[in-house]
């Protein structure tokens, strides 16, 4: 096709969930209502976490830096999506849109990348506890969040550059409520091509890496556990990765419906549901399942909570004494 013949796009409208027009009133209280969910639960389990000298190990500096993305990939999102459901639909520069998907994508990868090293955690503590010590150490973790964040994000930069490589020339019209790759791939006038085939490369290597590499650090978990003789101890010792299986299912579960599978498999209002799981429900869900499923966890926050207790009656008490 000639690009010559049509204009460069600088602005596009996100048509949101134009199927649900005359329920957005509630749907916007109801999004608006899980974010604030999302951003305050993961923001405790940061302030938790590192307020607390107990939770200082390797499992929960990767459950911190993963609150971190999740806070990051929410609001990178959610905030525009309120806004285009409020509006039914809402303009966005085409700068800020291929933003988004940067750092949509970006974020997406660095999640895997911490499931995947929260599994081998749990494998080296269950089923190699001589050498989780000398293996995991608090040093190493630090290194190793702060690489798969370096890598995620510069992997991701390889997409975007191809992808500001091509002429945008319409139609300015996206049929989503956010900037997700084959939305803004069908406002180009160019050949998309080369861009698919890296894009397809780049996520479904990080999407199965991750994933098979998450099955087989269970797979030898569940050898090491089968091998405990009393079933008491075998529950135990299952409890304490349960949380993060749990996560692990519904963050893949959604993640391989939206990616992996061909999307002209499904119809819009189908995709954009699909999407809606993975973007908004499985962050609120991750939080909750931690939170919930997690007893050191909740007694780092019942000491963070006695501890403000004490500080504001002896701050009361400061301001009555003469």
């Amino acid at each position: 096709m000639k690009e010559d013949n049509y204009s460069r796009i600088t602005e596009v409208w996100l048509t949101g969930m134009d199927h649900l027009q005359t329920s957005r009133i509630f749907l916007f209280i109801f999004f608006l209502m899980i974010y604030m969910i999302i951003v305050t639960g993961n923001l405790l389990i940061i302030s938790v976490i590192t307020s607390e000298h107990c939770l200082h190990s390797p499992m929960y500096m990767f459950l911190c830096s993963l609150s971190l993305s999740e806070v990051a990939f929410t609001t990178n999102l959610i905030p525009k999506f309120l806004h285009v459901l409020w509006e039914n639909g809402a303009a966005i520069n085409l700068g800020n849109c291929l933003a988004q998907f940067y750092l949509c994508g970006s974020l997406g990868a660095t999640e895997c990348f911490i499931f995947a090293s929260m599994s081998y955690d749990r494998y080296l503590a269950i089923s190699k506890p001589l050498h989780y010590c000398s293996v995991m150490s608090f040093a190493f973790c630090g290194k190793l969040v702060l690489f798969l964040w370096v890598c995620a994000f510069i992997s991701m930069s390889i997409t975007l550059v191809m992808v500001t490589q091509l002429q945008f020339c319409g139609p300015k019209i996206i049929d989503h409520y956010f900037c997700d790759f084959a939305p803004i791939l069908k406002l180009s006038c160019s050949d998309t091509y080369a861009v698919e085939i890296e894009t397809f490369i780049f996520t479904s290597s990080v999407i199965l890496f991750t994933f098979l590499f998450v099955i087989g650090t269970y797979i030898c978990i569940i050898i090491s556990i089968m091998k405990i003789p009393s079933s008491t101890g075998r529950w135990k010792t299952f409890s304490t990765c349960s949380s993060h299986l749990a996560a692990v299912c519904t963050y893949y579960g959604t993640l391989f419906s939206v990616y992996v599978i061909p999307t002209h498999s499904f119809s819009s209002t189908v995709s954009k549901t699909l999407s809606l799981i993975y973007t908004v429900v499985t962050p609120m869900f991750n939080p909750i399942i931690y939170s919930l499923r997690n007893e050191h966890f909740k007694s780092g926050v019942q000491k963070c909570l006695r501890k403000s207790f004490i500080r504001k009656e002896g701050h009361l008490l400061g301001h009555l004494t003469p």
